[in-house]
């Protein structure tokens, strides 16, 4: 495997002249400004005054043969920074890596070059691929305040990008970053556009079509909304953060991975964006688009299936809104030379039993074992979405894919490979027969009789996320029903489990005033047409 690598600030690459940078002494603050670099100066320092700061002013640092941008955050209290001194945010100490004390210059910076295009998409006006390439190198070496990028994630939301703007966008955060190449004619991936708490289709896949013989390197997310994202659930099993290497090693071996992508350093103007976008819950078609695609594209991905769930409480919510979303993705992959496969699924309620990422790690479990408890709504969307990857081979004729991946499933060899991919980066011993769950809990009950009309997602992973999801990996809830299941007034609808009473109580407050479940008349039923 071979990767191109390009420049980002914090690497040891060619700087131009500190200039009359002043020096001063590094401090590590022990505060996560989570993808901010932010610089601490005290009101009194010398370099402050002088130099002219003021506060969210911009800066550039230098230590240790390496350079980083942070925005200047003013300190009065001198046992957090003194006046000789530079704070620096965890993330930015980390960059600079220096230990406490370390010399550093401390200057002005430069604006980024990119600031009139930015003014020019905030004026609502159409950016060119330069412009587009421009701006994201900017935010990839942290050259933009959270301001500035704030400014850019409003104005391409506000002035929807066209087409053509989110093949430029895509295109630019692949070459802000690293893109993998496993010289390998077959590369292939799956994701979801999220939005459908237990949806952990990803780690059933994996393990189906490496045991098939495909090249799937799946790097996932954490968590940033939702109750818990793949990698935190693959996390109760085995160790997700590893080195690129190491990860490389696992792939060639066992032929998947499924691993935090956080140390691979793939499209990284993507993790800074997310930043904003997620607070201000601005999901955007061609923000989407961009953020999906670059990332599979970096990771070496050449033919990709993509799941769109359709439901009243899912991201997207009928079918002509996800047509035109599959359009968009299709237009975009094509352009850049990706393979690409839209399945649009029922997300009218969560997939599986569990949401929290130790219940959902039994769901997988369970599946992969055939155990009769398995949830079946997610064994049967996995394989699936399986079968559709499987499609890829050449050697599999089409419709015959998802009885080779039953097939695989029902023979144990699904999990065999995941048992091996589990021991490969490092398994945390996780008895999916006795898990541990949340020491507190409690029923959320039907009002009255009937039969579940809907089950509203959006609640369901709220009460999970008060709960403690998904820091707590004990945390979560468990479903008892779904659609279309009958329920007498009294019978348990789902159980809540956390392990502190302050979660537990912010999440009875929610559940009373709203449990996410409603119960009626059987044509009360929503439908959509999907294709499964």
């Amino acid at each position: 495997m071979n990767e191109e690598h390009h420049t980002v600030a914090g690497e040891n690459e060619p700087t131009r002249p500190a200039g009359n940078g002043s020096r001063l002494a590094l401090r590590r603050v022990a505060i996560d400004t989570y993808r901010e670099n932010v610089a601490y100066l005290h009101r009194d320092c010398a370099v402050y005054r002088a130099e002219g700061f003021q506060a969210l002013s911009k800066v550039e640092i230098r230590a240790n043969g390496r350079h980083i941008l942070a925005t200047v955050n003013v300190v009065d209290d001198e046992s957090i920074v003194a006046c000789h001194e530079l704070g620096l945010s965890e993330d930015a100490f980390a960059q600079l890596d220096v230990d406490d004390g370390h010399p550093a210059s401390v200057s002005q910076a430069e604006p980024p070059g990119s600031i009139p295009a930015l003014h020019r998409k905030i004026a609502g006006e159409r950016l060119t691929r330069e412009d587009f390439r421009a701006i994201v190198r900017d935010i990839a070496d942290l050259r933009y305040s959270k301001i500035e990028l704030t400014a850019f994630v409003v104005a391409s939301n506000q002035g929807e990008l066209d087409r053509e703007e989110v093949y430029f966008l895509t295109d630019a955060m692949v070459a802000s970053g690293r893109r993998l190449d496993w010289h390998e004619r077959l590369v292939v991936d799956k994701h979801c556009i999220g939005g459908i708490p237990g949806n952990r289709t990803s780690m059933l896949v994996v393990p189906i079509v490496a045991a098939h013989g495909m090249l799937c390197p799946k790097t996932s997310s954490r968590a940033i909304t939702s109750p818990a994202g793949t990698a935190d659930t693959m996390e109760v099993l085995a160790r997700v953060e590893l080195s690129f290497d190491a990860l490389a090693d696992i792939v060639r071996e066992h032929r998947g991975c499924l691993a935090w992508g956080g140390t691979a350093h793939l499209s990284p103007a993507d993790d800074v964006l997310i930043s904003v976008e997620r607070p201000l819950s601005i999901d955007s078609p061609g923000q989407m688009v961009a953020s999906i695609l670059s990332k599979k594209i970096s990771a070496g991905s050449t033919h990709l299936v993509l799941d769109i769930p359709v439901g009243p409480t899912a991201k997207v919510r009928s079918m002509p809104e996800a047509q035109r979303l599959r359009k968009l993705f299709e237009y975009v992959a094509g352009r850049m030379g990706l393979v690409l496969d839209v399945v649009i699924t029922d997300g009218r309620q969560p997939i599986g039993n569990g949401i929290g990422a130790v219940l959902e790690a039994r769901d997988v479990m369970r599946v992969l074992e055939n155990d009769p408890r398995a949830p079946n709504d997610l064994r049967q969307k996995a394989l699936r979405l399986a079968g559709r990857m499987l499609e890829f081979d050449p050697d599999v004729r089409g419709g015959d894919g998802f009885a080779i991946a039953r097939d695989i499933l029902d023979s144990g060899r699904a999990l065999a490979k995941m048992d091996a991919i589990i021991r490969a980066q490092g398994s945390q011993g996780f008895d999916h027969n006795a898990p541990t769950l949340g020491q507190l809990g409690f029923d959320v009950v039907a009002t009255e009789s009937g039969v579940v009309t809907a089950i509203e997602n959006l609640q369901i992973a709220r009460l999970a996320r008060l709960a403690g999801a998904p820091k707590v990996k004990r945390a979560g809830v468990e479903l008892f029903r779904k659609m279309g299941d009958e329920v007498r007034a009294g019978d348990p609808l789902y159980r809540v489990y956390a392990d502190y009473a302050a979660d537990l109580e912010f999440a009875r407050q929610a559940a009373e005033h709203s449990s996410g479940f409603s119960i009626g008349a059987a044509e009360e039923i929503s439908h959509v047409f999907v294709e499964f």
